[in-house]
């Protein structure tokens, strides 16, 4: 079996704040059709590069590269017609707005007319479980439920290339098998998969390889069960505990 292609590709991406340096030289390389996770401690640089590749900070220096495009300089909603799309921490919904509303503002990147929107977006909605509440205010949802409704306002634009920021965060056993499940739904639908976790008793089952980012640079990279023997990591990142067990 060939190895899949590269869909998207950091180039020595380098994030300075003033003497701060986030992201030191990362180069990643996420391959067609994976789940790949984004590991690391707090402070790691994670979210500094997850901003990078979305379009929310430009780089101070590197290259970003997506599906054959440079999109080093391109704005968020640039790289979102192009087909990146994410999902924040902390859920954003409109609040005042029906669960329908709330996807029909991702849908509107592809549709071109509120019919149109509605449609893809009550499709998007019966997709990730929440088909029972197109109607109800967004404000109503349980948070497991905005944590849905903010996949499917990202999916509704027709992604290749998801970015999930700890969606699993807060979830119980029950809803976390869930998520996963609509993880492994979103891959099987063509859509790659880029998660930024840290829950690792669910996160190392479910990708296909995991990238550990430590003090803002690469750390390690390769499939779970490599990343959880890595010596660095363990003493980075899982410590000593998992290391006796």
């Amino acid at each position: 079996m060939s190895a899949p292609s590269v869909i998207l590709e950091t180039i020595d991406v380098t994030q300075r704040f003033g003497g701060l340096v986030a992201n030191s030289n990362v180069s990643i390389k996420v391959g067609r059709g994976e789940i790949l996770g984004l590991i690391g401690p707090n402070g790691a640089g994670k979210s500094t590069l997850f901003n990078a590749i979305a379009g929310a900070r430009i780089p101070t220096s590197g290259r970003i590269l997506f599906d054959g495009h440079d999109i080093t300089a391109l704005t968020a909603p640039d790289r979102c017609r192009l087909g990146i799309a994410r999902t924040f921490q902390v859920p954003r919904s409109f609040d005042s707005m029906s669960v329908v509303e709330n996807v029909m503002v991702g849908s509107f990147v592809r549709a071109s007319n509120a019919r149109e929107a509605r449609q893809l977006a009550l499709e998007t909605l019966h997709f990730v479980g929440l088909g029972a509440r197109v109607e109800d205010p967004a404000i109503q949802l349980t948070p497991p439920e905005k944590r849905r409704l903010e996949m499917a306002r990202a999916l509704a634009t027709a992604p290749k290339l998801l970015l999930l920021d700890e969606v699993m965060t807060g979830l119980t056993p029950s809803e976390a098998r869930l998520g996963v499940e609509l993880i492994r739904k979103v891959r099987e639908s063509g859509v790659t998969v880029v998660m930024v976790e840290h829950v690792m008793e669910i996160v190392m089952p479910l990708v296909d390889r995991a990238i550990v980012l430590h003090l803002g640079a690469l750390l390690a990279e390769g499939k779970p069960t490599e990343i959880v023997r890595n010596d660095a990591v363990i003493s980075a990142y899982l410590g000593d505990r998992h290391r006796a067990a």
